[in-house]
């Protein structure tokens, strides 16, 4: 028998940049996800310095959100959504990220949001940044690499923070904040454009510059969580982490240490820092092999330790395999980073291979370092679905794969672990991060638009809308 908590919060989430639309509408700004072109699986997005009049950027229409909120919240209603996660845009609010005085046409919108998401009795779990920033700070400051980003971030957040103080409860400052251990985290996470850099997948690299850029990225995060119960000590705040799931290759010891060293810097130098406001034990020895000298200021350290959080919320998709023999290595895809096929794995459309023990194991392995609640903040399978003449949208696979991942997720509280809510990605289609695709779907619900935003954006209820509103009203008991 599945055992969830009677609280348990069943819901979905989307990100602003992928949901939204109206790039430009409402006072909005443009942000670092505008500049960011479509692309594909094999070919991909580009990143240019303004907009191109040949190009198609997929953050100017997503999906469309801003237009159809009341439709689409209605849609979580009826599925019985408890919560929904979602993401301001900090450019709806500062549109370049200096002005002296939020635009207020922008914080109206979310007043509606939020409005809407209480009628259904929806609480929404707010992130603050999600992969998108005022490009404006990005071009003027090369990002998070300047300290200057943390005082117009703290003064986004306590506008925010001050308006919706009565609305929102649960908030997390920063989305995937380990996605700048990586370098793909340069632009998308820390909005840094080093020169020489064309496209998302393959920047140019500055690993001083980008880890510099991290920790001013993780200090003003954890002076966000002070500022937060300053406002309210009624809010809950929560880290965000891309956890990537990695096994050894093989028994080899080198294979066992190699893995071992990945998922520290890959998961663990991030979150022990959000969570035990410091960074880890192993964190100087990696700084001196790879010439990384990180400037703090004399208060940082104090704020690292007064702004660590309440809950610990994550992303998980997929596995892989760690191996100490370099020519092994990028031979599966994965959130953020790849890997080594692992054989007893299948493997999603787009290179994703599918592990739902996994995640069995990583709440095991997170709750075991923390002993913090958890959430599931990300899950899901990017796939093609195919939209029939009816209106049907036969998406088994999908079922297939949440269901399976439900049951680890029963599991790990039979364990012991403190799981309080699930929210996989993407619950109404949107476009890729990646790839900037809307035909890899990972929603509920269909968003009737392809790659090029070609479409009359209508929703349609997939087989697995029925499904997931099953699991919800049986509170996770009935999944056949």
């Amino acid at each position: 028998m599945l055992m969830f908590n009677e609280n348990f919060l069943w819901g979905g989430a989307t990100a602003a940049n992928q949901f939204e639309g109206a790039w430009n509408v409402g006072g909005k700004g443009p942000s670092t996800a505008d500049v960011l072109t479509d692309g594909t699986h094999s070919s991909p997005r580009r990143i240019t310095k303004q907009i191109e009049q040949d190009a198609y950027y997929p953050s100017h229409k997503a999906s469309d959100f801003y237009h159809r909120y009341k439709e689409d919240i209605a849609l979580m209603g009826e599925m019985g959504f408890k919560v929904y996660r979602m993401s301001i845009a900090w450019t709806r609010i500062f549109p370049t990220g200096i002005e002296d005085e939020p635009n207020e046409e922008g914080l109206a919108f979310y007043d509606n949001v939020f409005d809407e998401l209480k009628k259904y009795n929806i609480e929404p779990l707010v992130t603050i940044s999600h992969y998108e920033m005022p490009l404006y700070l990005s071009q003027k400051f090369n990002g998070w690499y300047s300290r200057k980003l943390i005082d117009f971030y703290l003064k986004y957040c306590k506008v925010i923070f001050e308006r919706f103080k009565n609305k929102v409860k649960y908030w997390l400052p920063l989305n995937e904040v380990n996605c700048g251990a990586y370098p793909f985290g340069n632009y998308i996470s820390l909005g840094i454009l080093n020169d020489g850099t064309e496209n998302a997948i393959y920047q140019v690299d500055d690993v001083q510059k980008r880890y510099q850029a991290l920790h001013n990225q993780l200090v003003a995060g954890a002076k966000v969580v002070k500022l937060a119960r300053e406002i309210n000590p009624d809010f809950k705040l929560g880290c965000m982490i891309a956890y990537m799931q990695s096994y050894p290759l093989t028994c080899h010891p080198k294979d066992a240490l190699q893995c071992q060293k990945q998922m520290g810097i890959g998961n663990f130098y991030c979150a022990d820092v959000v969570v035990r406001g410091k960074y880890p034990f192993f964190a100087k020895r990696y700084w001196e092999e790879n010439g990384i000298h990180i400037v703090m200021e004399p208060e940082d350290e104090i704020a690292l330790k007064e702004g660590t959080v309440d809950f610990f919320a994550f992303s998980y998709y997929s596995s892989n395999c760690i191996s100490h023999e370099e020519e092994k290595q990028n031979t599966t895809e994965g959130n953020i980073v790849g890997g080594i096929t692992n054989p007893y794995l299948t493997t999603s459309e787009w290179g994703w291979q599918i592990d739902a023990e996994g995640l069995r194991y990583a709440l095991n392995e997170l709750y075991a370092r923390y002993q913090i609640p958890m959430m599931v903040v990300e899950n899901g399978l990017g796939s093609y679905d195919k939209l029939e003449e009816d209106g049907s949208i036969h998406d088994d696979y999908r079922i297939a794969y949440i269901k399976e991942h439900i049951k680890n997720m029963a599991e790990a509280i039979k364990d012991g672990v403190d799981l309080i809510g699930y929210t996989p990605w993407g619950c109404i289609d949107l476009i890729s991060v990646s790839t900037g695709e809307m035909e890899k779907r990972y929603g509920f619900v269909y968003v009737d638009s392809d790659n090029k935003g070609n479409g009359t954006f209508n929703r349609y209820k997939k087989d697995s809308f029925y499904w997931y509103k099953k699991v919800i009203a049986s509170n996770g008991q009935n999944i056949d």
